[in-house]
């Protein structure tokens, strides 16, 4: 359960994030509606990629929902360096701006239609799938590393760690077609149902970002950020005794005279 100790205030990043969190909802929403429209007519649409509205009537709504999901995720990502939680230069906020710019070109330039044949927009639309899909488990892995062990904001980081590391194991399926390709021949999309297995990945990589969001919206919403909590060292070396004071040379050392005997 993420939980959080700063108190709410009403600041203009805690709505940024907020915004940014429902983007990503209205495009669970917009996405998933097809999908369940597909179900009523057959399963078989879902074995194809999600893109493959993008050759049909729905265009409209796939562009839509991607737009808003890089629109969000870059609101939720202007709000943790905002406040804070990481750095505009840092590989974690580079790999989040590079899962949004994978995805809008996944909408400028969209999949080949194989009824026509291969395109230079298919192959642009290939390359953004993949610079997001690889981008985002990296972000979500280097954005909560230095916050785990945090106290206000620990909890927040190991959830989003984690979702980045379970982005990352749905991606593998996708790599082991790759691998039967480059060792069989065989084409790497018919080694799984690509639609599937596309669908539990972009799913998890989604929550992944709402996770984030919901950080975001707790850091925005708190009065002031701090620094990560540092370490405890493992084997701290214990304090030097002290040295005694040297002895004054106009001092004489004290010995007993014969009448106090």
């Amino acid at each position: 359960m993420l939980t959080a100790d700063p108190a709410p205030t009403r600041s203009p990043a805690r709505y940024a994030a907020l915004a940014g969190v429902a983007a990503v909802v209205l495009t669970v929403a917009l996405i998933g509606g097809l999908d369940l429209l597909r179900l009523t007519e057959s399963t078989y649409h879902l074995r194809r990629t999600i893109s493959e509205y993008a050759l049909g009537p729905y265009r409209w709504v796939f562009d839509t929902g991607v737009l808003l999901l890089v629109l969000g995720s870059l609101a939720i990502l202007a709000v943790l360096v905002r406040r804070g939680m990481a750095r505009w230069r840092s590989v974690g906020a580079l790999a989040f701006a590079a899962w949004s710019v994978g995805l809008a070109l996944v909408v400028v330039f969209p999949k080949n239609d194989w009824s026509i044949g291969p395109s230079v927009s298919g192959s642009i639309h290939r390359f953004g799938s993949l610079l997001a899909f690889t981008s985002l488990p990296i972000a979500m892995v280097l954005l909560a590393r230095p916050w785990v062990r945090d106290a206000a904001w620990g909890a927040y980081a190991r959830w989003t760690s984690r979702f980045g590391l379970l982005s990352a194991l749905t991606f593998t399926p996708l790599l082991y077609a790759i691998l039967v390709n480059a060792v069989t021949g065989r084409s790497w999309w018919r080694v799984f149902p690509l639609g599937y297995v596309e669908r539990v990945l972009v799913l998890t990589e989604v929550v992944a970002v709402l996770v984030a969001g919901v950080w975001a919206v707790a850091c925005g919403a708190a009065a002031r950020t701090s620094t990560p909590t540092p370490e405890p060292p493992l084997d701290p070396a214990p304090d030097p005794a002290p040295e005694p004071a040297p002895r004054s040379a106009a001092q004489p050392e004290y010995s007993p005279s014969r009448t106090s005997r």
